[in-house]
């Protein structure tokens, strides 16, 4: 049995530990709500690009291009968004193992990691890191979604990559947050809803159908990736509120715990010294 001692200083070095999670709870709290504000009206934009543009090409079905068409190179690009810092739930080894678990293997897979634990947890795992960008995963402007886009699309439209995919948590409210695989490129047939592709509909482009998907996709990839970037935030400092505050609550239960444990050590002391003191007494009597 533990003495007195030592469960007075597990004690307060778990109340230490909790005063820790209380803190973080709180500046997770504050950053949530911020990133939650961005991330609903981010939203509405981010949906309607992805089903304006996917309906789009999906009508154009005689347009030939490297956005419509499948590729030959058997390589995927994917985007990773995790975060830079643990203590948040699952949050990123969510992510990390919907990555391995996509089909996608992992001699073909070629990551572009925003956040430093997906970077780390693929890269142990043997993935390829072909560019960091980890310094995006905590500040980004829409300026650095275009600069992670055009790497992408440059190895895309150069034919190293034949599939660009998107890996992030979406936001759905504060308490949950779901790890989703978004295929950005190419835009089949098969991708697109049902209704896009047979109501009759063909689209006619202006300026020429090449020449505007040139101009239109490359921004449907940023928009896309900084949609996923503001939701990310919002998911990540939702998983880290909740561990924090699951934290904390685990650590109540444990000081309430020691402090039995302190209460039934300290009455069994008072409880020997005085069978001591009696017996002594009664000894000299």
């Amino acid at each position: 049995m533990a003495s007195m001692r030592d469960i007075k200083r597990r004690r307060t070095s778990v109340q230490s530990t909790q005063q820790i999670t209380k803190a973080m709870k709180l500046v997770s709290t504050v950053k949530l709500q911020r990133a939650k504000t961005r991330a609903m009206q981010s939203k509405t934009y981010f949906n309607s690009m992805y089903q304006t543009v996917t309906n789009l090409l999906a009508k154009a079905k005689g347009t030939a291009s490297i956005y419509t068409d499948v590729q030959p190179s058997p390589r995927k690009a994917v985007i990773v968004l995790t975060s830079n810092r643990g203590l948040a739930g699952g949050y990123n080894s969510n992510v990390v193992k919907m990555v391995m678990q996509s089909g996608i293997s992992q001699e073909d897979a070629d990551i572009y990691a925003i956040g430093r634990k997906g970077r780390e947890a693929l890269e142990r795992r043997g993935y390829t890191i072909r560019e960091d960008f980890s310094e995006l995963a905590d500040e980004f402007e829409y300026a650095d979604a275009i600069k992670v886009s055009n790497q992408v699309m440059k190895s895309y439209e150069a034919g190293e990559v034949g599939e660009v995919y998107l890996a992030y948590t979406n936001f759905k409210n504060t308490v949950s947050h779901v790890p989703t695989l978004l295929k950005l490129l190419p835009i089949l047939p098969e991708d697109t809803q049902e209704e896009s592709v047979d109501d009759g509909l063909m689209m006619n482009f202006e300026p020429q159908d090449e020449e505007a998907l040139k101009m239109i996709i490359p921004k449907y990839v940023s928009s896309l990736l900084h949609g996923a970037l503001v939701e990310a935030l919002a998911s990540e400092n939702g998983a880290r509120m909740q561990a924090m505050d699951n934290a904390t609550n685990n650590a109540e239960e444990m000081i309430e715990g020691l402090t039995l444990k302190y209460n039934r050590a300290r009455q069994g002391s008072i409880t020997q010294e005085l069978t001591e003191i009696i017996a002594g007494a009664e000894a000299i009597s």
